[in-house]
């Protein structure tokens, strides 16, 4: 069996956030020129990192665990799959449905997770966070606990964006649906669906017609510099669309509607997926697409700068590729790996900007399933800082 960790903030929450703090010193103002895409910044939060004194989960997982005995006595702080900034050099990050389907989820409570990396020492600091839950029942269907707590069996939620009053948008992948919940964590309205878009799962639920395949529905969503609009990516293609074309959909938080909007970003190949869509600006954004493998077979990560502006005319976002993450200049041996460091996960879902020229990177790491980083060994959840030859400016 694997040691299991748990991770905690030792002593004062102060000093975690100095850490963390002192950690971004190594990209913070500084832009030292470089001429291909560079490692800043390397932080690791070990695989088995569990919420202290929650409640246990994994009961429902089968399968290669990578040496963990399930069920677990906690709940883990896994599966990053959405990442919000914060002013304090905090980020509130949004982890995975449970772990990797409706069927084996149903005990892994959602919950957006408070972190600090601290590059200085290469280490993650949780700080925290919160459950999400639904105590005005705005769910109009049944939940799968009596005290409305959400699910990985209820929703699977893969994106997020922290709105200026401090409520959350998420978008879920089992509707899809967008999902409002306040700085608590509490439902603030029910979930919106997307009109000609059903999921598996809520096709099983309500007897409509599946136009999207399972997994597949908001894994991206940006908003606007003034928060009015957001812009919600699909992960897969809905039927009737050509192969490998994604939809990105135009939001108005102040109606709750979509306005009608619709942009296409068309994958390098069908085959692959996106792992998140941020914004730039109003009209660009930043979208991680990747191949499904992992390790040896990890090919396809990439970060690509797509504008809605469509300069060419072919009805697609324009596509600029802004980082292969698979080949990263390491000159300083960031981490312990050698000058070209790469990010060989299956699974990567977060791209947050911290400044004009300076990205973080942070992988999913399906806890305990994905093994990218050495074969039968449950992949940590890394923190990457990336810098940039060109201004994003």
């Amino acid at each position: 069996m694997g040691k299991m960790f748990t991770r905690t903030l030792a002593g004062a929450g102060a000093l975690a956030l100095t850490l963390a703090l002192a950690g971004n010193a190594s990209w913070a103002g500084g832009h030292s020129t470089v001429t291909t895409p560079t490692l800043t910044g390397f932080a690791s939060l070990p695989a088995g990192t569990f919420v202290p004194g929650s409640e246990p989960s994994g009961s429902l997982v089968t399968g290669n665990t990578n040496g963990f005995a399930v069920p677990f006595a906690d709940q883990p702080v896994q599966g990053f799959s959405g990442i919000a900034r914060n002013a304090d050099g905090t980020y509130d990050v949004l982890s995975d449905n449970g772990y990797g389907n409706q069927a084996n989820s149903a005990d892994f409570l959602l919950r957006i997770q408070r972190l600090a990396p601290a590059f200085a020492t290469n280490t993650v600091d949780v700080l925290g966070g919160l459950n999400l839950t639904d105590p005005r029942g705005l769910v109009p269907w049944k939940l799968t606990r009596e005290d409305r707590v959400l699910t990985g069996a209820d929703f699977d939620v893969e994106s997020i964006v922290k709105a200026k009053d401090g409520s959350y948008w998420i978008g879920d992948e089992f509707g899809p649906y967008l999902l409002h919940f306040d700085r608590a964590g509490r439902l603030l309205a029910a979930p919106v669906p997307l009109d000609g878009v059903t999921a598996p799962e809520t096709a099983a639920r309500t007897g409509a017609t599946a136009t999207i395949g399972s997994s597949k529905g908001f894994e991206g969503l940006a908003a606007s510099a003034d928060g009015r609009h957001l812009y919600a990516l699909l992960e897969g293609t809905v039927a009737g669309d050509p192969a490998g074309l994604l939809r990105l959909n135009e939001f108005d938080t102040r109606t709750g509607r979509y306005t009608g909007k619709r942009y296409s970003y068309q994958l390098e190949a069908a085959g692959h997926a996106i792992g998140d869509a941020i914004a730039v600006d109003r009209d660009r954004f930043l979208i991680i697409e990747r191949d499904n493998g992992q390790g040896a077979t990890a090919v396809v990560k990439r970060i690509y700068l797509a504008d809605r502006r469509d300069r060419n005319r072919d009805g697609l976002l324009d596509k600029t590729l802004l980082v292969d993450l698979m080949n990263v200049a390491n000159p300083r041996k960031l981490g312990g790996f050698g000058t070209t460091f790469t990010f060989p996960f299956q699974t990567i879902e977060d791209v947050v900007i911290l400044d004009d020229r300076t990205i973080a990177v942070l992988n999913d790491n399906n806890f305990p399933f994905s093994s990218g980083r050495a074969a039968g060994v449950a992949d940590n959840n890394e923190w990457i800082t990336i810098a940039l030859p060109r201004s994003l400016r």
